[in-house]
C-alpha cells in the first residue's frame, strides 16, 4: 500500500501547513504550475515527487518534469497533466492519451477548482486538487490525500489548508 499526496498550483508558495500532510506520504504528486524558488526547489529535492511543469513553469521546472506523465502506482495506472479538462470536456490530445492509455486515475490542476469524479465512459476516476498557492481564484487552498493498494483507492480525503485571501 502507499500513501499518495496530490497537490497543483503551488504558483512558488508552499504552506507548511502541507509539509505535515505529506510527511507520512510514499509519494507526492504534483499536477503542475510549481513556480520555483528555493522552498519549492527543497520540496522537490526531499520528497519523492512526480510531477508536471504547468503553464507558469520556467526551465528550472520543466527541466525535471514533462508535460505529461504515465506511470503505475501498484497496480493502477495513472495518467497526469496540468491542463486536460475533466469527463465530458477534456481537451482533445488528453482524450487521445486516455483512448490510448486507458489509466485508471486521471490527475489535472490548472483550474484552481477542486474536483474528484467518476467518468463512466472511460471508467476512470479524475481528480483536480484544485490550488494549493495564494495566486488565482480560488477562495479554499486544497490538497488531496488517498492510499493505493494494489488496484484499491481508498481513504480519500480533501484537505482545506485555509482560504487563500488570508495569505494575500
Amino acid at each position: 500500500m502507499k500513501k499518495i499526496g496530490i497537490i497543483s498550483d503551488t504558483h512558488s508558495f508552499l504552506d507548511p501547513k502541507i509539509i505535515k500532510h505529506f510527511n507520512t506520504c510514499d509519494e507526492i504528486w504534483h499536477a503542475g504550475d510549481f513556480g520555483f524558488n528555493k522552498k519549492i526547489k527543497h520540496f522537490i529535492e526531499t520528497y519523492d515527487v512526480k510531477g508536471v511543469y504547468g503553464n507558469i513553469d520556467g526551465q528550472e521546472i520543466r527541466k525535471h518534469f514533462p508535460k505529461t506523465q504515465k506511470f503505475t502506482c501498484e497496480k493502477l495506472k495513472v495518467l497526469m497533466t496540468h491542463i486536460g479538462g475533466y469527463p465530458n470536456r477534456y481537451q482533445k490530445d488528453i482524450e487521445n492519451e486516455i483512448k490510448i492509455y486507458n489509466p485508471d486515475l486521471y490527475i489535472c490542476g490548472h483550474s484552481h477548482i477542486l474536483k474528484i469524479m467518476y467518468d463512466e465512459k472511460y471508467k476512470l476516476i479524475h481528480i483536480n486538487p484544485g490550488a494549493a498557492g495564494k495566486e488565482g481564484f480560488h477562495k479554499v487552498r486544497t490538497i488531496v490525500l488517498l492510499n493505493i493498494d494494489g488496484t484499491d483507492i481508498s481513504n480519500v480525503r480533501v484537505i482545506e489548508l485555509g482560504k487563500r485571501t488570508n495569505l494575500t
